[in-house]
């Protein structure tokens, strides 16, 4: 293992979110040099000065291992949430140390939950990093380092092939080098489209920035205490909701149905079973607001109960309606998409709608060899045959998931965390969803938990934002 390759690596990452934190410094130039101009300014300076280092000091290196590889990949997610945190720490409030590091690792990995109680007091330059943090993490931050890095780089093409999971990289129909610019142009496109829709439907253009990127990273963070519930605007909702399902497809098959004009992604097995179940435990979920009483019209329930579902769904964590008081039978079915999630390819967070569809036919490719124990039975999907490594790895990946949910939930029962509250909070982490249930459900946040509990569930987040084996790796491989 080479360290100057990484070191390198690393200080181009931080220079990446040196960048962002500058552009944040102009934000609250604009706005009256508002209180966070010194806490973002001297951030922007230590993160630049420390990301030149490497540049100046270390010479430049040829191509990377493997395992170099995943070491850059978790690296650049542990040293942008520890960088990112210094404008919250240096801003202060209720900013502790522990607060400001859940924050940035909250920020980064899309889960989009808070340990603030008024997000509202914080001044607009730091609302506009709180959602610069999720912009730069839905791509993925090594994703945006290999933008600025040439196009013939080998080190982009290794470093591609690693930070985009393998489930995703299957869907993905161009060439490893085109594979970064396609997301980055859908990625781009649908955060400029969604800034003009909520600009048109009445946000500000300053909420309508944060929010979008907040949207199309499937983050969650909002500018306002009450989320999008502090709008009241069935427009606004409407527009968000259709772009979190956007930001949950595969941005490949988007690519090619905007620039090639394919239907790939209306033929895809995987978008048709998301978006059906998606309409089906949307219906159930609203039906069940109204037969319960929850709510007293129709029109009610399907508003609430249609947003609060694909926001989850999607692992974004907006909120119009707080979830936690609703009947049981609702929160398991909405437990179930936390665990699920979007599609593979997308900025969303969970198991992935694709391993959950792949787990079922392999299911059922087992019961009929279980019949016909001669044959060869493969698990098929859209009538294609499944590499049996690759459902093995599937299965596996869903095992370890629901036990990475149960270590982690004993950990917050220890510290004397409600078992709902705990599940559903693991849930919510590892999915990079946000709200879980019970006292930290859509409208609450997870300023009641202690230190310790903080740590665990940020650690989880970044676990489930490089999908578990890109992190266990690192303890596992030798060479």
């Amino acid at each position: 293992m080479r360290i100057h390759v990484i070191a390198r690596n690393m200080g181009l990452v931080l220079l990446v979110n040196a960048l962002f934190m500058f552009i944040a410094v102009f934000v609250s130039a604009i706005n009256g040099f508002d209180t966070g101009f010194s806490p973002l300014l001297l951030s922007a300076i230590i993160t630049a000065t420390i990301g030149s280092f490497p540049y100046i000091f270390v010479r430049s290196a040829g191509d990377v291992a493997t395992r170099e590889g995943y070491i850059i990949a978790v690296l650049s997610w542990a040293i942008s949430c520890l960088f990112g945190m210094l404008p919250y720490l240096l801003w202060g409030g209720e900013f502790t140390l522990i607060n400001a590091w859940y924050e940035s690792v909250s920020g980064y990995t899309t889960s989009g939950g808070t340990i603030l109680t008024n997000v509202e007091i914080l001044p607009k330059s730091l609302l506009f990093w709180r959602a610069a943090t999720h912009w730069v993490g839905g791509m993925g931050v090594v994703i945006f380092m290999l933008l600025i890095l040439p196009e013939v780089s080998s080190i982009r093409l290794k470093l591609s092939k690693i930070e985009i999971s393998a489930l995703s990289q299957d869907y993905f129909r161009f060439r490893a080098k085109e594979t970064v610019r396609v997301i980055a142009i859908i990625y781009f496109g649908l955060t400029l489209l969604e800034v003009i829709c909520l600009t048109l439907a009445g946000m500000s253009f300053f909420d309508a920035v944060c929010h979008s990127f907040a949207t199309i990273a499937t983050g969650g963070f909002s500018t306002k205490n009450l989320s999008i519930a502090a709008y009241d605007s069935k427009l606004i909702e409407g527009i968000i909701i259709v772009f979190m399902c956007l930001s949950a497809l595969h941005f490949g098959m988007i690519f090619l149905l905007v620039a090639k004009k394919s239907t790939t992604l209306f033929k895809s097995p995987v978008t048709r079973y998301f978006i059906t179940a998606l309409l089906i435990g949307s219906l159930f979920v609203s039906l069940g607001l109204k037969f319960s009483g929850t709510y007293d019209s129709f029109a009610e329930s399907f508003r609430y109960g249609f947003f609060q579902t694909i926001s989850l769904a999607t692992s974004t964590g907006f909120a119009t309606a707080d979830s936690s008081g609703w009947p049981g039978f609702i929160i398991l079915l909405l437990v179930f998409f936390t665990l699920q999630c979007g599609c593979s390819g997308s900025t969303s967070g969970g198991i992935k709608a694709d391993r959950i569809l792949i787990s079922v036919f392999s299911f059922k490719a087992q019961i009929t060899k279980r019949l016909h124990p001669k044959s060869v039975v493969p698990t098929r999907i859209g009538g294609h045959a499944l590499d049996s490594e690759m459902v093995s790895g599937v299965n596996l990946f869903i095992v370890f998931y629901l036990f990475c949910v149960l270590i982690s939930s004993l950990l917050l029962t220890l510290t004397g965390i409600d078992i709902m509250d705990a599940i559903s909070a693991t849930a919510a982490h590892i999915g990079n969803v946000g709200p879980g249930f019970g006292s930290v459900g859509s409208m609450s946040n997870y300023s009641s938990f202690n230190g310790f509990a903080k740590f665990v569930v940020s650690l989880v987040s970044i676990i489930g934002r490089i999908e578990l084996f890109g992190f266990f790796i690192l303890f596992s491989s030798r060479k």
